[in-house]
């Protein structure tokens, strides 16, 4: 039987990187409270990364800073994608997770980091390093992992052939992403299934870029397939520019609640009533720049 214990991670930071209209540190603090009230595993608030880069992120230290733990179980999560920004990272005592964006792909490794990807491990044995040193745990998000629009090569034993690599390096969270949208259901049955039972210590996520009438069948698939954490953002908010349908966005939490409510599952610290508000309060901000 399938375990009850659902983790939900809710990624603002992926919704509004993509925004060109700078919203103010004050806004995004007030808006990331209002998250930290719902109680989600973890909140994806931030980027360490060249504000030249991601202009949107040149506040998230700022924004950790500012953000009050006092009242909420949920931990907080920034991608790094080098060495200065783990430094960054782990200066904060209000960050948990430094998440690495791993990609199987060499041209999208290129054009995400800057690295091929001989050099990207290497970058993330460095980073699991420095975490470690400062009690600090690394989310690896393995990119392309459903395959990639570029014609690099792509198979499921690719795959678990550097999950293998990355676990050597103490990484215990990996969540496979659907860069572009274009997940395959057998490749989330197959990958999910095969990569649980083979590495029981290990936490496997799902982070999905959907088209919104393919959400379920994607969450579904992973789900039985043993998955139990999952990325999602209010309304889907935010997407992937190399996408070719304009329509794939992120994956919308209140889909992933909705799912979980259905399967009496929904973990039992989550508040709707908080939710409701935060949801309300997503219009604000994603409305009003788009």
């Amino acid at each position: 039987m399938l375990s009850p214990s659902i983790k939900l991670i809710e990624c603002p930071r992926d919704a509004i990187q993509g925004i060109s209209n700078f919203i103010c540190t004050e806004e995004k603090v007030e808006y990331y409270q209002s998250l930290l009230k719902v109680g989600f595993d973890t909140l994806d608030c931030g980027s360490f990364v060249s504000p030249k880069v991601i202009p949107q992120m040149a506040d998230t230290s700022k924004v950790i800073s500012a953000l009050d733990l006092s009242k909420t179980k949920t931990k907080l999560l920034t991608i790094i994608a080098n060495e200065r920004g783990a430094l960054e990272a782990v200066k904060h005592d209000n960050i948990s997770y430094l998440g690495y964006p791993f990609s199987v792909s060499e041209n999208f490794q290129m054009r995400n980091t800057r690295k091929t990807i001989s050099e990207s491990i290497q970058l993330l044995k460095r980073i699991c390093e420095i975490a470690k040193t400062h009690n600090k745990q690394v989310v690896v998000y393995l990119s392309m992992g459903f395959g990639n629009p570029y014609g690099d090569p792509w198979s499921t034993e690719i795959i678990e052939n550097w999950t293998e690599q990355i676990i050597a390096l103490g990484v215990n969270i990996i969540s496979i992403s659907d860069t572009v949208g274009t997940a395959q259901l057998d490749a989330i049955s197959n990958l999910y299934s095969t990569l649980i039972p083979r590495y029981p210590h290990v936490e496997f996520g799902a982070h999905f870029h959907t088209n919104p009438i393919l959400w379920y069948e994607k969450v579904n698939e992973a789900y039985l397939a043993g998955c139990k954490r999952f990325d999602g953002t209010i309304k889907g908010w935010g997407g992937c520019p190399m996408a070719q349908d304009a329509l794939v966005g992120n994956m919308p939490m209140e889909k992933l609640i909705s799912y979980f409510t259905s399967y009496k599952i929904l973990p039992k610290q989550l508040d709707v009533l908080a939710f409701e508000s935060a949801y309300n309060f997503s219009h604000r901000i994603f409305l009003a720049n788009e």
